[in-house]
């Protein structure tokens, strides 16, 4: 019995003993497992020097975070004449006191006015309220355009006067801001200028506060930044000055075909003629077989092909003519729901080992979708000439109908009627050469019409003509 009672004691205090080293297992590898800040500056010591060697190490990091956060402030806000005025203030009082110069001192104290003068300039902040609408986020060349900048104050003092800049493409317009009453509000309108067509990036609204020697300048964004799109000029063209397409829906080529849908004549049969073409009520009149004669129908598919290059352009002038001259026959034939290509070339690289041989087509999705990507084309150093260009189209571009050559007044005769020959046979070809203020021109040569233009309103008086031709 004894022997028992001893047996339980024994497995008591070895289970006891064996909770006791596990407790301090736990305790000493959970200490050791951390890489906190603590285990590197007391490691598993406790007490109160522990502590207290931690609690400085929380203290100097908290200042740490402080002088860092305003020392991001202070020098988010001094401009560089202000860190130049704080340096000779530093150095006039440092020379003048250890040397006694009187001058040099009082060079020390007009530097430490402007420091005040420029902290209490920054003290307190705008409770007015900016917003920026823009009425219009595409435009033409001409047209009139512009933001309107709008200040609220929704306190209930008044406001004091201030000063926003509002940047306009690569300018930048300063609007006053008079003070304003209580609920209040003001109404500026910016101008955007659209001599130019491009991409114009408008804003952000930016609320400017300085001192009037400019050593600080704090900015607060106020709204975001939008864009306007100006647009290239174009002119209506009717559809009926695209007489040059030939259409399923529309008019019948003057190519005769033994089997279409746009009825032609009788004549007589001939060897090689497809008997299911013989008109036989016609045939029992005369005596002698006779088939029917049609004219070919084809569905229509316009290439408008632009030349970029800078060789192929005189000036600007005449790039910018061109481009307005191809947007508006684009813009006619997405309007009119054909089925239309619109390509320039696709710019080499400067430091390219061999040139780009391909074409950049421009969206034609929709009208407005094709002006905005010629609101972007440009002139290039680097490009394909139109021959080539007439090339890559005519061979990647099945069912041409009409090819418009839109180029500038530097490219002769010769280019255009290779480029002509890069199409493949029976498509239309005309090139219109845009020289501002030229008197309009018309020429036309086996396979190529040429068209001279000297004002965007001469391109509808010479599709009418060329219509009239056909």
């Amino acid at each position: 019995m004894n022997d028992r009672r001893s047996a339980a004691t024994r497995s008591r205090r070895a289970a006891t003993r064996s909770r006791r080293g596990a407790t301090v297992t736990e305790r000493t590898g959970t200490v050791a497992g951390l890489t906190n800040v603590r285990t590197r500056l007391v490691g598993d010591r406790e007490g109160v020097a522990a502590d207290a060697v931690v609690g400085l190490a929380k203290a100097w990091s908290t200042a740490w975070r402080l002088v860092r956060r305003g020392w991001t402030e202070v020098s988010s806000v001094v401009t560089g004449l202000g860190w130049a005025v704080a340096a000779v203030t530093l150095v006039a009082f440092v020379v003048g006191y250890r040397s006694g110069l009187r001058e040099v001192v009082v060079v020390g104290w007009a530097g430490t006015v402007l420091v005040l003068v420029a902290a209490v300039a920054l003290v307190g902040r705008s409770r007015l309220l900016i917003r920026m609408r823009l009425p219009q986020h595409r435009v033409a060349v001409g047209d009139e355009a512009g933001v309107v900048v709008t200040a609220e104050n929704p306190a209930r003092l008044p406001s004091v006067p201030a000063t926003v800049e509002v940047p306009v493409g690569p300018g930048l317009v300063d609007v006053a801001i008079p003070g304003i009453p209580p609920r209040g509000t003001f109404e500026q309108r910016v101008p955007v200028p659209t001599v130019r067509r491009g991409v114009l990036d408008v804003g952000p609204v930016t609320g400017v506060r300085a001192d009037p020697v400019g050593l600080v300048r704090r900015e607060v964004v106020w709204t975001a930044r939008e864009q306007v799109i100006v647009h290239p000029r174009t002119i209506a063209i009717p559809s009926t000055s695209t007489g040059l397409v030939r259409d399923l829906e529309g008019q019948a080529t003057t190519d005769l075909s033994p089997a279409d849908i746009a009825f032609h004549a009788i004549r007589e049969y001939m060897p090689g003629d497809d008997p299911r073409t013989i008109h036989w009520k016609s045939t029992a009149k005369s005596g002698a077989l006779m088939v029917r004669q049609f004219e070919d129908t084809r569905r229509s598919h316009l290439v408008v092909a632009l030349g970029v290059g800078r060789g192929e352009f005189a000036d600007d002038d005449e790039f910018e003519l061109a481009v307005s001259a191809a947007a508006s026959l684009g813009t006619r034939a997405v309007r009119d729901g054909r089925e239309v290509s619109v390509v320039v070339s696709a710019r080499t690289p400067e430091y390219a080992k061999r040139a780009v041989y391909a074409v950049q087509p421009l969206p034609t999705v929709t009208p407005t979708r094709l002006l905005d990507a010629f609101a972007t084309v440009g002139l290039a150093d680097s490009c394909l000439p139109v021959a080539e260009v007439s090339r890559i189209v005519g061979v990647e571009t099945t069912g041409i109908s009409v090819a418009f050559l839109v180029v500038g007044s530097t490219v002769g005769l010769p280019a255009l009627r290779l480029a002509a020959t890069r199409f493949p046979v029976g498509v239309e070809v005309v090139a219109v050469i845009c020289e501002p203020e030229a008197q309009p021109r018309f020429l036309r040569v086996a396979g190529l019409t040429v068209v001279t233009i000297g004002y965007l309103d001469d391109l509808r008086t010479a599709l009418h003509r060329q219509a009239a031709a056909a």
